[in-house]
């Protein structure tokens, strides 16, 4: 969340904006997104109860009361938004406002627990810091906000989709209707090759369009087919899941440090 933020706001600046606002939007994000997944966890107590590999977290939240934790969370985002609000821009709380709905509201309580396709539209909010770290920065978001976004909208379904194959069992026994729950194995495995294919053109139209460097292509180009072949590798000829979700965070990962490098370095 937080790299991902920063590397909205390294690249709506083209450079390193003010520390003060660095630093006071990161921890908007991170208050807000903190409180969203807080408030999943109360919401979601129930299906997560029949999830052993949810056990720790369901722990807490009786060591910490349910009433407690929604307070806490409550709060949270309720700091986030008066701060942003306050000390940022209208576009970047009504930014970080959208997320948390999102997220906390529409995912959890409706697409995760209704459709299949859930994770589709619940990449959204997922993505969302890029614009937030952007707009914090340029109220007006410009195309290679909106592509970074993109980014992060097509990286999330194959990323959950990985998890929800090693833990299709607990999902259907805690009917979730993921992907590989609804419609098996084999579809599901398509439509993440799909995602991360896609992801590869996307992420390096921010080259092609002139928007960072031929160095930032060449990671691009490098970073895709890679991620391509490990999860052809894991999750098609095998089924390595978990490494195939670790793959998926570290191909994320480096492409963002790569943005930012190329970005600092001009």
């Amino acid at each position: 969340m937080t790299l991902a933020g920063f590397s909205g706001m390294i690249l709506a600046r083209r450079g390193m904006p003010p520390p003060g606002r660095v630093l006071l939007t990161l921890a908007c994000i991170l208050a807000a997104a903190g409180g969203s997944a807080a408030l999943n966890t109360v919401l979601d107590a129930g299906i997560d109860g029949k999830m052993p590999r949810l056990n720790r977290r369901i722990a807490a939240l009786r060591d910490l009361g349910r009433g407690n934790v929604a307070a806490a969370a409550i709060a949270a985002i309720a700091v986030s938004l008066l701060l942003s609000a306050r000390f940022l821009n209208g576009t970047t709380s009504a930014l970080l406002a959208a997320a948390v709905a999102g997220y906390a509201v529409l995912y959890t309580l409706v697409w995760k627990r209704r459709s299949p396709y859930g994770t589709i539209p619940g990449a959204v909010p997922g993505a969302l810091p890029v614009l937030i770290g952007y707009a914090a920065v340029e109220p007006r978001i410009g195309m290679d906000g909106v592509l970074l976004f993109l980014v992060l909208v097509l990286w999330q379904p194959p990323h959950f989709w990985a998890l929800a194959l090693r833990y299709r069992e607990e999902y259907r026994a805690a009917g979730v209707p993921v992907l590989p729950v609804a419609f098996g194995e084999p579809y599901t495995k398509v439509l993440m090759f799909l995602y991360a294919a896609a992801l590869l053109p996307v992420s390096l139209s921010l080259w092609a369009l002139g928007y960072l460097s031929a160095r930032f292509g060449w990671a691009a180009f490098l970073l895709g087919a890679g991620f391509l072949v490990v999860f052809y590798l894991d999750t098609v000829a095998t089924r390595r899941y978990g490494r195939a979700f670790a793959a998926s965070i570290a191909y994320l990962a480096l492409l963002l440090l790569f943005l930012l490098a190329d970005v600092l370095q001009g």
